[in-house]
């Protein structure tokens, strides 16, 4: 009769940082491509394929002294700072 293996807390922990695009994934500290979703305020909403989309003050799109040229459906580049912050949110930013 054959066993059957039973995955570790360590291996659970893993899969469950994979699946919810944790660092597994390589995003933290690093520039990846993103789809603007909607423009609230001041704020460009940015999907890079995480969890949960992440927003970016407008003024960084801007050239100085100018108004920042981004639409809805922009495909953007974008630094991840941190996968999610308290709120659920994806950190992004342009830096």
């Amino acid at each position: 009769m054959a066993s059957t293996a039973f995955p570790t807390r360590d291996d659970f922990a893993a899969m469950l940082n994979e699946s919810l695009g944790g660092e597994d994934q390589g995003f933290e500290g690093r520039v990846v491509k993103g789809t603007v979703t909607g423009i609230e305020n001041d704020m460009a909403v940015i999907d890079v394929g995480l969890k949960s989309e992440g927003r970016v003050a407008l003024r960084e799109f801007a050239a100085p002294g100018q108004k920042a040229d981004i639409s809805v459906g922009d495909e953007v580049e974008v630094y991840v700072d941190r996968i999610e912050n308290v709120n659920g949110e994806a950190m992004l930013s342009r830096d």
